[in-house]
Parts: C-alpha cells; structure tokens; sequence
C-alpha cells in the first residue's frame, strides 16, 4: 500500500521506519500554520472595527496561545497512554479526560497570559488580561474544544495507520483454566489489512516493541502493531526463542548477530537484519542465561 504513486512513492513500511519524525514535523507544521491563520483571522477581524491594536499584538496573542498547546499536547499523550478510550474503560476515561481539560486550560491560560505580560514589558509596555474568571470560563469553553479536537485527530490517524499498517492478534487464546496448566505458545498470528485476513508465523518475528497501547512486531521490513503488553505477550512467546532485552524490546535469539558491550554496563544488540536494539543492565544476565546451551 502506498501513500501515493509514482517512482518516488513512499510505502507504508517505509513511513514506519522514520515515523516519528514524520510525526513532530507535522506537528510542527500544524501549529505553526494555525498561527498563521489565527493571525490573519484575529487580525483582519479587528481591522474591520477599527481596531486600535499594532499587527505584532495579535502575532503575539496568537503565538502564545498556539505555542502553549504545542507545549501542552503531550500531556493529552500521555494521558491517553493510561487512560484509552478504546474498549473497556473508554465512558469511565473519557469522563477522566474531560475532568483533565480544567488544568490542562488553567496551565495554557496561565502560561499564554505570562509569555504575553513578559514580551509586552520587554516593549515597554503592559499587558491586561481582562477580568480572569470571565477570560478564563472563555478561554475553557475553547481550551475543551482544542483539547477534542487534538484527540481526536490522533486517534483517527491511529484508526487510518492500523488500517493501512494491518493489526495483528494472537489467533489462540490463553487458557482460562487452571493457573498450573502450561502456557499456550502460539504459532501463528492473524493479521487484518484493509478488510482482509492472513496468517503469519510467530517466528518470523525477529524483534517487538513497546508503542504506547500497542506493541509493534517487527516481521522483516513488515511492522504490525499488536494490542498487548510486552509482559503478556511475553508470558505467550515461547522463551527458548525469545528474549525481554529492554523494558520496550524482545528480541527473537536466533535473529541476533552480535552483542555489543557498552561502558555503561548497558550492551547493544546487532540483529542479523542490521537494526540495533539497547539490551539494559537488568536484563544482560538473563539474555546471557538463554542464549547459553543448558
């Protein structure tokens, strides 16, 4: 699947690899392009009504609104990083979401009026606020649309990757029986794409990572995100085959090359792929034990 066509065309695969830049960069963007537009919106708008303000007040209004979100928004990260509106708990979160919205506008509100009152003195000059409760019950009931706005859009483009992307999940479920009874190790995964299913095989996972509500399975030059924990999925990974080298990254064993130490104490794996993967003290010894011969 391609985001779009021609020589040059940019797989979904591709995408993955570099991801997160491509991530901050449109965030970047977005924000910085919704300056722009709040500028020209705000100030246009006053000059209708022959406003009495300079151009660079309304730069300034903006700007510190807009750079207070982007400063912001990771918080509505990582809020939903514990509290999903997925499945589950998603009425009891969401109402946990919404109570978040009053600090999270408190603080953009306070900074915003702070960045503003400083950068007015530096111009010899004073910034008022207005009277704060009527400013702020304003600015909230606009902070709470932003605050919907953002989450929105991240989980749509989440809904959008999966889709593109495919999800994968375990095709046998664990035993719900005895705790004594051994662990089900599953040898295929079912992976959904853009309305179609397929199989593919556990050990063709060569290394997984932890992404928030998901892991990521890294097949080859495939990346499926997988909804688990890395310490469930682990407890289902047959442990003869694969190994917890980081709190973020299993690693299959016979997809390893080299094991690099570090002066830290840290070490760093070589895949046979060629991607590098951070192996952490407290689980050297452990990866020591389960890749020497019993």
């Amino acid at each position: 699947m391609n985001f779009y066509t021609g020589s040059g065309a940019m797989t979904v695969q591709q995408y993955l690899v570099h991801r997160r830049q491509f991530e901050v960069g449109f965030w970047v963007l977005f924000f910085f392009g919704q300056w722009l537009v709040q500028f020209a919106l705000a100030y246009f708008d006053h000059r209708r009504w022959g406003s009495i303000f300079q151009p660079w007040e309304f730069l300034v209004w903006e700007g510190t609104s807009i750079l207070m979100i982007a400063i912001l928004f990771p918080l509505i990260l990582l809020l939903d990083h514990y509290f999903s509106l997925h499945k589950g708990k998603a009425r009891q979160n969401l109402a946990i979401h919404l109570f978040f919205t009053l600090p999270w506008s408190l603080i953009h509100v306070s900074g915003m009026v702070f960045m503003r009152a400083v950068i007015y003195h530096l111009n010899d000059d004073s910034y008022n606020f207005g009277n704060w409760l009527v400013e702020f019950f304003y600015e909230y009931l606009k902070d709470i649309q932003t605050y919907a706005a953002l989450l929105s859009s991240v989980y749509l483009y989440r809904f959008l990757l999966v889709r593109l992307q495919g999800e994968a999940r375990l095709l046998e479920e664990p035993d719900e029986g005895d705790a004594a009874e051994p662990v089900e190790r599953p040898e295929r995964l079912l992976v959904k794409k853009l309305g179609k299913e397929f199989l593919v095989n556990v050990r063709d996972i060569e290394w997984v990572e932890a992404a928030g509500n998901y892991v990521n399975l890294h097949l080859g030059d495939r990346i499926y995100p997988l909804r688990e924990t890395m310490t469930k999925l682990l407890e289902r990974l047959d442990p003869g085959s694969f190994a917890r080298v980081h709190r973020s990254y299993i690693v299959r064993l016979d997809s390893i090359a080299e094991i690099e130490p570090l002066e830290s104490g840290d070490a760093r794996i070589h895949l046979v792929g060629g991607q590098l993967i951070p192996v952490s003290r407290r689980y050297r010894d452990q990866l020591r034990a389960q890749l020497t011969p019993a």
